[in-house]
């Protein structure tokens, strides 16, 4: 038995959200929050859960796990770009070998045969790609928004509000609500791994570093996702995975690596060797 996207999400969101509050409360944490901080909440949780998850988890009816984790790699890549027009960062050189290096994947990844003639993988890969893009948006927001300072309260709204989006998104939608009555034990567990390690303990965490470090870095954690997706969806849910789909990969977390590098090899090597051959 599977749920529906919007049902999942929401509930699991809107569950997590609550006991966040409920734990920021019993630690006799202020759950109150100005106007700005209620209108910032609401706009987080919209873009980062109901578009930037809820969206995706909805995209997987039309591509593979594995397929979707390598769209989301491009993460560092739509967040830089982002920097770039909406805050007129500059860009470094060695960022725009890695954006190159990064569109040659994405180009790899679209082009297969199989993607191209089939209409429904198209129309998953396009919402992958509008959820990344987001997401990437969101961070760069939340990142300078006034938002709770204590980062239980802030992740709990943003969820709250965030799964209360996917639950009017689910009535729009018309899905058909399933009683947990019903569901599966399997289901249940799933369910319940969402809400702590997914929601409480992940989102959370994501939320912290972008108030402490900038949203490209934040973006790394897309080094290691496509590869543990790639790899549980051939061995669980026997996804094919092609050569050229391995290609990109490689394409893809090579840019990555080169968009986050802060200095070039060269630096690096010269400065190594200077420090070994200075005298003691």
């Amino acid at each position: 038995m599977e749920l529906p996207p919007f049902m999942l999400a929401g509930i699991r969101f809107t569950v997590a959200g609550t006991l966040m509050l409920t734990l920021a409360s019993l630690f006799g944490k202020p759950i109150f929050m100005s106007k700005i901080q209620l209108k910032n909440s609401m706009i987080a949780g919209f873009l980062f859960l109901a578009i930037g998850n809820g969206v995706v988890v909805w995209a997987l009816s039309y591509v593979d796990t594995g397929f979707a984790a390598l769209i989301i790699a491009s993460q560092p890549l739509i967040v830089l770009l982002l920097l770039r027009v909406v805050e007129r960062k500059p860009v470094k050189k060695l960022s725009w070998i890695g954006v190159g290096i990064s569109l040659l994947g994405m180009t790899l990844l679209v082009s297969q045969q199989q993607v191209r003639q089939d209409t429904s993988s198209l129309i998953g890969i396009f919402m992958i790609i509008g959820c990344v893009i987001t997401w990437g948006y969101a961070s760069i927001f939340v990142g300078k928004a006034d938002l709770p300072k204590n980062y239980l309260v802030n992740s709990g709204y943003q969820m709250v509000f965030g799964g209360c989006a996917l639950v009017v998104m689910s009535i729009i939608k018309r899905e058909e609500w399933i009683s947990p009555q019903s569901w599966s034990l399997e289901v249940v567990w799933s369910m319940l791994g969402l809400i702590v390690f997914g929601s409480l303990v992940a989102f959370t965490s994501f939320n912290y570093l972008l108030k402490t470090v900038s949203p490209e870095k934040v973006a790394t954690s897309t080094y290691i996702n496509p590869i543990v997706a790639l790899i549980l969806g051939a061995l669980v849910l026997d996804e094919v995975v092609t050569l050229q789909s391995i290609i990109a990969a490689l394409a893809l977390l090579t840019g990555v690596y080169f968009i986050n590098m802060k200095r070039s090899p060269a630096v690096y090597l010269r400065r190594r060797a200077m420090r070994r051959i200075k005298p003691n």
